[in-house]
């Protein structure tokens, strides 16, 4: 990017940080979008300014034709609505190129669910395992694992927003957790007694260096807290443990266990979606093939022309 291109990204950039709160990673990821979009602009004469609707088409039909799936399109053309919106409400530009574009189809793919009957072997096994440690190092690293293992079931959590727990989280005695997420908006979400008692488990066995540390899970790191990397290692070795298959397993799956069983057991959804974090109930609704038997079943149950087909019968 160059010139006026080039400021346009970075003026986009810092109010994605200053107003919304974008995390690095989210402003970086926006970064690489840009820029590959001003090299593909370049190649046939335009620039990320100056494009027209045309020139973000080829943007697009660029990426489908080096293999980037449906998805991946619709994000980068999502990246560039950002952009494009962002330099019409500053008067940076007189028009939306890209509101003319229609997103690529792709399709919604179900999350990967666990059972709750897998999700107890999990939990049983990370019990088993702090028994079986080796030493007490071992012992400290699976009792930690255990409460994360614990928390991210019992909340929903973002593994981000798990490892990166500050030490002064707990809320209302420790009955809630109140839980930093993307954009920096804040919410509090209800621990469950397990939890509760794994983390004490936790924090009791490390004394006082979490509070030294200012976080739940410190770690001698760049960012002073557990990497979700290192979370997620340790989660697919205790699938294999487990015999669960390992491919099924992801801290990204736990979550997906949460509102799935949630939502089974008679949870609303827009519930749900609070405690998930989704700014947007859509987001939420990938989980309503969830709701598909138990829906049906309270209308077989409840509505009266359902009831008279079975007296009929």
């Amino acid at each position: 990017m160059r010139d006026l291109s080039a400021a346009n990204a970075e003026a986009f950039l810092e109010m994605m940080s200053a107003e919304r709160g974008a995390a690095n990673n989210t402003l970086e990821a926006y970064r690489r979008d840009l820029d590959d979009a001003s090299a593909v602009l370049k190649s046939i004469g335009s620039t990320l300014a100056s494009a027209q609707a045309d020139d973000i088409r080829s943007v697009i039909s660029d990426l489908a034709a080096r293999g980037f799936s449906p998805a991946s399109q619709a994000r980068r053309l999502s990246a560039l609505r950002q952009f494009y919106k962002f330099l019409h409400a500053e008067g940076l530009r007189a028009d939306d190129p890209t509101g003319v574009i229609d997103s690529p189809r792709k399709s919604r793919s179900l999350p990967k669910v666990l059972s709750i009957d897998d999700v107890s072997r999990l939990l049983a096994q990370a019990e088993t395992d702090i028994e079986m440690a080796r030493d007490k190092t071992e012992e400290l690293q699976r009792i930690r694992f255990r409460a994360l293992l614990e928390l991210i079931y019992a909340t929903g959590m973002r593994v981000s927003e798990l490892v990166s727990l500050p030490y002064r989280v707990l809320a209302d005695e420790g009955r809630f957790l109140v839980v930093r997420g993307k954009g920096a908006k804040e919410r509090m979400v209800p621990m469950s007694r397990p939890a509760r008692a794994a983390l004490d488990a936790w924090l009791a066995a490390i004394g006082d260096a979490a509070e030294d540390a200012g976080f739940l899970f410190p770690a001698n790191s760049a960012e002073g807290h557990l990497s979700r990397q290192v979370f997620a290692r340790d989660l697919k070795e205790l699938a294999s443990r487990a015999g669960i298959p390992v491919a099924r397993v992801s801290p990204h799956v736990l979550r997906h266990a949460f509102a799935s069983h949630l939502l089974a057991g008679g949870a609303d959804l827009r519930v749900v979606q609070e405690l998930l974090g989704h700014a947007d109930i859509s987001t939420t609704q990938i989980y309503t093939h969830v709701l598909d038997e138990r829906l049906r079943q309270l209308v077989n149950d409840h509505h009266p022309l359902a009831k008279a087909t079975k007296n009929r019968d």
